[in-house]
C-alpha cells in the first residue's frame, strides 16, 4: 500500500512538471514579429507616440518617475558599446536612454531605426564631465566636445526591454 501511494505521488509530481512544461513561455509569447528583442521581453501595451511622450516629459519634475513605453526613431548609439541610445521625441528634443543595470546592449549601428522601449521616464541634470563623456562615446569631436561648458536637463529613460525594427 505505501508503494502504491509513493508512486502515485511521484505520477502527481510529474504531471504538475508536464502541465507547467507545456504553458507557453513568457519570453516567447511576448516576441514582436519584424522586430529584435533587447533586455526584457514585454508587451506593447499603451504604447505611446513621440508626441505624446514629449508631453509627458514635459509634466515632470526632478524626482519624478513613470513606468511607461513609447516608440520613435533612434537618433544615435554609444559607438563603444551600444550602452546608451538617444531618442526622437519632435520638436528637437529627445531622450537619452540607458539600460537597466548595464545589463543588455543594442547595436551600435541601429541609428535611424524604428524602436519601442519599456521602462521609466525621469527628468535629470546631466553633469559637464558625464555630458563630455557621452559626446565622446558618440564619436564627437574635440573641439565640439571642449564646447560643452553646463549641465544639461535631460529626458531620460531607463530601458528595461527594446524591440528594435529590422
Amino acid at each position: 500500500m505505501k508503494k502504491i501511494k509513493f508512486i502515485l505521488a511521484i505520477l502527481a509530481i510529474l504531471l504538475t512538471f508536464q502541465v507547467e512544461a507545456q504553458k507557453p513561455n513568457k519570453s516567447t509569447v511576448n516576441n514582436l514579429p519584424g522586430y529584435a528583442s533587447f533586455g526584457e521581453k514585454f508587451t506593447p501595451n499603451k504604447v505611446l507616440s513621440k508626441d505624446a511622450m514629449l508631453k509627458k516629459y514635459k509634466n515632470l519634475k526632478k524626482g519624478d518617475s513613470i513606468p511607461v513605453q513609447f516608440k520613435t526613431t533612434i537618433n544615435s548609439v554609444c559607438k563603444k558599446k551600444g550602452c546608451w541610445m538617444k531618442l526622437d521625441l519632435g520638436k528637437g528634443e529627445s531622450s537619452f536612454v540607458k539600460f537597466k543595470d548595464y545589463g543588455f546592449f543594442v547595436p551600435l549601428n541601429a541609428d535611424g531605426n524604428e524602436v519601442i522601449v519599456n521602462g521609466y521616464a525621469f527628468v535629470d541634470i546631466v553633469t559637464v564631465d558625464e555630458l563630455k563623456h557621452y559626446a565622446k562615446d558618440g564619436g564627437k569631436s574635440k573641439e565640439e566636445i571642449a564646447k560643452i561648458k553646463k549641465p544639461e536637463v535631460t529626458y531620460s529613460f531607463t530601458a528595461t526591454g527594446v524591440y528594435i525594427k529590422k
